[in-house]
């Protein structure tokens, strides 16, 4: 509907406020219909931006009403700085500095401490755009006169401006620095409560946005004046400014948590004895808290600094585990139907204790946190007189676990210890419930060791607490036996699984609801753990779970139901596809109807079908192709959900959804980002099934390829959740070889169906690599492209120039990132335990660069010596320095890895041999390397360098025998550490022996000394290549390997007996291939012919259990 002129004419008439006022009214109508319309008379107004601005600035100086003025500044302030076309720009030079001028003067001249405040928002806005740029120049000066000589109303204003304009003129301020701390100095030590917070704040914000150190550093011996703003609240009982003055404490330890340090005693033993203050606010308590917690977490920029705190983590850690015992034994929490509904009783400290004594062990460590556990938690866990502080002792102890993993691994059966007794004899149900929920949280810290260490003392106790009288304790020892399936070694398990299953099943037939559903859940990780071995069970078992899914009708059986859909997929998958097929089509109509009925959208089933359908996807193998038609739909459509994400202004306040536990709000400047992560979740989840579906059925999954590739590519940057990154970087190159298998198995005729995927998946994936803000999922997706480059072939050939550009930006950032790690040794407080965790830090960089050298290996493997000029860049600037000795072990086997895929993939025509000269020496040193791994690249450089180069290597050929021998003959040449590296020596002599047999001094001794080192049995892969080696020099008539008179045909025969029964295992345990095998036989009947006597001589001396392997390989 057009507005008349008239009206907007007598709304911007100069001589009136009246017509104005009527539109700012309205403009708050409940009436919906009249409001609608003063909009679109506001909006028409924006065509003329200088009336209005104007008149907004006149309502907001002179309207009688508060009402009136406080709309007109709220509005002045969209159309200035909020709208998503600012109309400043607009509005003539006349018009901006007279709206400047009217803004200082109502900071002035402004009674009303609301309307200031929403001045204060306008100027600081406006500032952050024009300041910079000289179009304010009074500002700065009327700030500073204001805090100097102004009003204590107008002092305030401006300390808040300069606290809101920090980060856009933070730096402009350095050569007013002395001025500024003058200032502050002063309105710290004022009488006025409120323009001390002010100064507080200005001057967190500065110190926060100051660059320079030493410019931070001005303001630092202002930290007394600080606390005693923060102190001068709490005397004076006003907790509210108190909780105001922490939280920007709070903001400065998270973004300079140096800048204490010259007072860190003084500011820590202030924020203790806040926390430890049992008549204060919680908020006041909590947000002491998260001050010395946070200060605790700044590793990368404080390291070691509150460790070297006298006595802060015995006290910090005392004052965390007595918020424990903010926990009432509310009755809610015994009859509670939904174990996610049963945190009755749990008050704020409590929730808060519990998350820092997690986050302190892991910024600590066990050195630091494990002795003052030691101390405290049993004497928690002594006291008969309050059951809250043995519930305290054991909830402590679990939730330390993850970050004191490495102390407590080295009596992983005294760690567990506490808790068996009291999930058993405890009297108080809460306890016993602690009790199991820290079984449950060690067995996932502490895994596999705990269960290999402990098991025969932690599955009676869980098998006992599913006896409880309390069906929350009951449930939660299903749930603890989960974690404990999960690592526990199925050998272990095997034991105790009769006892296990019949419990379990007995808890499914008469159990409350909560408990019939852990039972399931535990039902189906026993499966999941004893796969074959469930076979006993399965008659049982699987009609019980189909009835179920038959029964379990109504809201409140929908988990149980969904759980039984789980269980029975886990079973499916643990028995195999021969034994559940008698029942699968019975099992997969049951769930077909079950997903035709369709689900409720809070109805959990439908993320327990998905991952349902996915197991039994891989149970069934191509079985199952018929049911995709099914399955995908939803699928589909799950992995093509959009982030339900709403983005509001943070001065609008919280919004509804802030006590929404599925949403997560955080703000990032003046926004407040709300996101629901049950969206995202199911996104997440519903990747990741696609992901096994294009993996398992390969070429049967090619008429969803299209769409699965389509949603996956868009993901790459789908910044609002990691796992939804993981899962589309992994799907591509399953989506790829699914895409070849079918081109090559004629499910598509068009001939460029292949090599158009490779173009659609491979670019968008190069792309998104430097643009990666996380270093493990940048490592994925280098992985990625190097199975995708595999998969590809030479269809890769046209993107190496894209991926190479990508490969410098991430390795150049990757090498920053290390660089600025490493300053961090350099801190006076770095000690031993920040060494450890550096090194930790530092492995994400080594597995970038891990994963760049798989992509070079198959970029050679797919294109050999013509792709060696195409990366000799990242050869010369990225590889070949980490060849140096001063570099770390991973970086040195990283090199000699990349050096050793050159050599074996792109010697052709001698492309290779101008590295020779570089990489020998290095890759000879390596041999001698105290690393294993760095032994084991660098013998496996020597024997590839042998093969592939030809003469052009044996001048050094002495050498290579002298390193090699040091490494196969050392003394603990065969311990579980060093084996691989001695077997792929071992190969690499054998490469000498073949490839450079000229160049080896006395020749005649060293081939046999090679025999003399078989058979390898640890290092299959190596193990195949040699004794395929071994058949080929025997098979040609190798004259130095059988010895004068075959004196060594024992020693082959003694090969063959151990690899021939091997070749029809799989690849984890095969020495030889079914064809090296068949050969073996061929020999062994030649020498039969030949050589009769002395075969059969050999034969004798193998021992029975050999003779009677050969025989049977034979056979």
């Amino acid at each position: 509907m057009a507005v008349p002129p008239a009206q907007v004419a007598a709304v911007l008439d100069m001589q009136s406020l009246t017509a104005f006022e009527q539109l700012l009214g309205g403009l708050s109508s409940s009436d919906n219909t009249a409001r609608t319309q003063y909009e679109l008379l506001f909006n028409e107004t924006k065509k003329q931006p200088d009336l209005l601005c104007l008149q907004l600035v006149r309502a907001m100086r002179t309207s009688g009403a508060v009402e009136t003025r406080e709309m007109a500044s709220i509005l002045l302030r969209r159309v200035l700085t909020k709208d998503e076309v600012s109309l400043w720009a607009n509005l003539q030079l006349q018009t901006q500095d007279g709206v400047k001028s009217e803004l200082l003067k109502s900071l002035t001249e402004e009674g009303t401490k609301s309307i200031t405040r929403k001045v204060c928002d306008i100027v600081c806005e406006l500032a952050a755009g024009i300041l910079e740029e000289g179009k304010w120049p009074e500002l700065l000066p009327f700030l500073f006169q204001c805090v100097t000589n102004g009003t204590p109303t107008l002092k305030e204003s401006a300390l808040n401006i300069f606290a809101q304009l920090a980060e856009y003129i933070g730096e402009a301020l350095v050569p007013h620095l002395a001025m500024l701390h003058g200032i502050l100095r002063q309105s710290l030590a004022d009488a006025n409560r409120p323009i001390q917070l002010a100064a507080l704040r200005a001057c967190c914000c500065f110190v926060e946005s100051l660059e320079n150190p030493s410019d931070r550093a001005k303001f630092q011996d202002l930290l007394p004046a600080m606390l005693a703003t923060l102190g001068g609240a709490l005397s004076g009982g006003d907790e509210d400014d108190a909780q105001e003055a922490l939280g920007l404490f709070v903001e400065l330890a998270g973004s300079d948590p140096r800048f204490v340090k010259k007072h860190l005693s003084q500011v820590v033993d202030a924020m203790m004895t806040i926390t430890e203050h049992n008549d204060l606010e919680d908020g006041t308590r909590v947000l002491a808290t998260e001050f010395l917690v946070t200060l605790t977490e700044a590793r990368d920029r404080a390291p070691g600094m509150m460790r070297k705190l006298p006595n802060f983590v015995p006290r910090l850690f005392t004052a965390l585990c007595t918020f424990l015992l903010d926990v009432e034994d509310d009755p809610e929490w015994h009859t509670c139907e939904k174990e996610e509904d049963g945190d009755s009783g749990l008050g704020e400290r409590y929730e808060v204790g519990q998350e820092c004594l997690d986050r302190i062990a892991i910024a600590l460590g066990a050195n630091s946190v494990l002795p003052c556990a030691a101390q405290l938690i049993p004497q928690l866990l002594a006291d008969q007189s309050d059951w809250r502080k043995r519930h305290a002792g054991l909830v402590a102890l679990a939730q330390i676990a993850e970050g004191c993993s490495k102390g407590m691994l080295k009596d992983v059966a005294g760690a567990v210890g506490p808790c068996l007794q009291a999930c058993v004899s405890d009297p108080h149900p809460r306890v016993r419930w602690a009790a199991v929920n820290a079984i449950g949280q060690l067995c996932t810290d502490l895994g596999p060791r705990l269960q290999e260490k402990a098991h025969a003392q932690i599955l009676p106790a869980l098998l006992s607490a599913m006896e409880d009288k309390s069906h929350r304790v009951q449930a939660h020892a299903s749930a603890a036996m989960v974690n404990f399936s999960e690592g526990c070694p199925p050998e272990h398990m095997a034991l105790y699984l009769d006892g296990l299953m019949n419990k379990l099943m007995s808890m499914l037939q008469g159990g409350h609801k909560m408990v019939q559903e852990g039972a399931l859940t535990a039902l189906a990780s026993v499966a999941d753990n004893a796969q074959t071995a469930f076979a006993k069970y399965y008659s049982v078992v699987l009609p019980f779970l189909k009835q179920i899914l038959i029964s379990a009708e109504g809201k409140e059986h929908r988990m149980l139901r969904a759980k039984a859909v789980e269980c029975i997929s886990l079973v499916g998958m643990a028995v195999g596809k021969e034994r559940f097929l008698t029942d699968a089509k019975e099992v997969m109509d049951l769930l077909m109807t079950l997903q035709q009925g369709g689900f409720e959208a809070d109805d959990a089933t439908t993320s327990y079908m998905q991952q349902a359908w996915t197991r039994l996807c891989k149970c069934l193998g191509e079985d199952f192709i018929p049911y995709l038609t099914v399955v995908m739909p939803s699928l589909l459509k799950s992995a093509g959900l959009k982030p339900d994400v709403q983005i509001t202004d943070v001065d609008d306040g919280p919004g509804d959804d802030d006590e929404d536990d599925e949403v997560e709000v955080i703000s990032v400047g003046d926004k407040r980002i709300a996101i629901r992560t049950s969206v995202l979740e199911e996104k997440a989840t519903a990747c990741n099934m696609l992901c096994c579906y294009v993996d398992e059925l390969k070429e049967g999954f090619f008429p969803y390829i299209q769409p699965t590739v389509e949603t996956m590519v868009p993901l790459l940057d789908f910044y609002f959740h990691e796992d939804v990154r993981k899962a589309a970087v992994a799907s591509l190159p399953d989506i790829l070889r699914a895409g070849k298998a079918a081109q090559t198995t004629g499910k598509t005729t068009d001939p460029n169906y292949f090599k158009a995927l490779v173009d659609y998946v491979v670019p968008p994936l190069v792309a998104a690599l430097s643009k990666e803000p996380e270093t493990e999922i940048q490592a994925a997706m280098l992985e990625s492209l190097a199975d995708c480059a595999g998969v590809a072939g030479e269809l890769i050939s046209q993107h190496i120039t894209a991926m190479i550009e990508q490969f410098q930006k991430t390795l150049s950032n990757s090498l920053e990132r290390r660089a600025e790690r490493n300053k961090r040794a350099n801190d006076e407080d770095f000690d031993a335990e920040e060494h450890e965790a550096l090194q930790d830090e530092q492995a994400a960089e080594d597995e970038v660069f891990d994963q760049f050298a798989e992509c070079v290996g198959s970029l050679l493997r797919s294109l050999n010596a013509p792709v060696l000029p195409l990366i000799e860049p990242l050869l010369a600037q990225y590889v070949a320095p980490m060849l140096s000795p001063d570099r770390s072990p991973e970086e040195r086997r990283i090199a000699v890895c990349v050096f050793d895929d050159v050599f074996e993939h792109a010697s052709a025509g001698g492309a290779s041999l101008r590295y020779l000269d570089g990489f020998v020496g290095p890759c000879f040193a390596g041999c001698d390397d105290p690393d294993c791994d760095v032994r084991q690249a660098s013998v496996y450089g020597v024997g590839v360098m042998a093969a592939a180069v030809g003469t052009h290597f044996a001048n050094h050929v002495p050498r290579a025998l002298q390193a090699l021998a040091k490494v196969i003959q050392a003394p603990d040449a065969r311990s579980e550490e060093n084996f691989n590296a001695t077997e792929n020596a071992v190969s690499a002599l054998g490469k000498l022996c073949e490839f450079q047999r000229n160049a080896i001094p006395g020749a005649e001794q060293v081939v046999p000394q090679w025999l003399s080192c078989l058979p390898l049995t640890e290092d299959c892969v190596e193990a195949r290549v040699v004794h395929a080696q071994l058949v080929r020099m025997l098979e040609g008539g190798d004259p130095h390997l059988m010895g004068q008179n075959n004196e060594h045909l024992g020693k082959v025969v003694k090969v063959f007996a151990v690899a021939m029964p091997t070749a029809n295992l799989s690849e984890k345990l095969q020495l030889c291939t079914p064809e090296t095998c068949s050969k073996m036989k061929a020999l062994l009947a030649q020498m039969q012919s030949g050589m009769a006597e002395q075969l059969g001589n050999a034969f004798a001396q193998l021992a029975p259990e050999e003779q009677a392997a050969l025989r049977g390989a034979m056979a």
